[in-house]
């Protein structure tokens, strides 16, 4: 492990940890999660989930970890679906009509909060990742866009990590769209601080007493940094080391993954 920024003595108490390329890559866990858990658990920490994907329900989110044998408290889990839809509940209080490119876990979150996919006249547009994307989408988000409905996007990640490497993410499907209205989205999710400040007044922790790890410098560690907590870099996902070393949001550590990372901190 690396040690790029003094943590100045700072106690940790809770972690929240980044979910895709750091706990697994795509189906497949990164590391023994449940002696993992157990570690934080025996150490006393609390933990928490916090991820860009807005395609799962946090429901979805802990059965999947239930699978590789970890439990965890549902209502820790956090995602950029559940704050796109709170962003949204501050601007309309009463809900109603919005353009969704997304899927089961945007559209359940927004439904949560009153919003429902409607491409007539909506309140705004919300994007996210969306596998079943089509030109027909894009060209309809497009031209409510560029009609002045207010563009939402729920993160800017470029791409996943999958075993079988990099692919589109949200941040790709963002960027055409404001590459053909000529308006940049306003991101909600992760580096936005909110997700993080969420889990962090949900577990009772302050920001100076919380680890945030996660694997991609833009997002996870710039966030955890806006947020006011310590960062910890896994490079097991998309960031690299050099990376890190040469970016305005260096992270106070670097591991080669989890388990790495908690070796030299417990």
């Amino acid at each position: 492990m690396s040690l790029l920024n003094p943590s100045n003595g700072r106690s940790i108490q809770a972690v929240i940890l980044d979910m895709d390329g750091v706990l697994w890559r795509g189906s497949e866990p990164i590391g023994d999660l449940p002696a993992i858990f157990s570690r934080f658990d025996h150490k006393g920490w609390k933990v928490a989930l916090a991820t860009n994907n807005a395609t799962r329900a946090p429901v979805q989110f802990v059965e999947k970890l239930r699978q590789f044998g970890v439990e965890v408290d549902p209502h820790l889990v956090i995602n950029s679906a559940q704050a796109a839809a709170e962003y949204l509940k501050k601007m309309y209080p009463g809900g109603g009509p919005v353009y969704v490119i997304g899927e089961e876990g945007l559209l359940g979150s927004l439904a949560e909060q009153g919003f429902y996919h409607d491409e007539n006249d909506p309140l705004a547009v919300v994007v996210a990742l969306d596998r079943r994307l089509t030109y027909d989408h894009l060209r309809i988000a497009n031209h409510l866009i560029q009609s002045g409905a207010p563009f939402i996007g729920a993160n800017p990640d470029r791409t996943l990590p999958t075993p079988e490497g990099p692919i589109p993410g949200s941040g790709a499907i963002l960027a055409a769209l404001e590459a053909s209205s000529g308006v940049k989205p306003t991101i909600v999710g992760k580096p936005h601080p909110e997700m993080y400040k969420v889990v962090l007044t949900r577990m009772g922790v302050a920001p100076e007493n919380a680890l945030v790890v996660g694997d991609r410098l833009e997002t996870d560690i710039a966030g955890g940094i806006a947020a006011g907590c310590l960062t910890g870099l896994v490079l097991t996902g998309v960031s690299t080391e050099s990376a890190a070393r040469n970016s305005p949001y260096a992270p106070d550590f670097i591991a080669r993954d989890l388990t790495a990372l908690i070796d030299e901190l417990i």
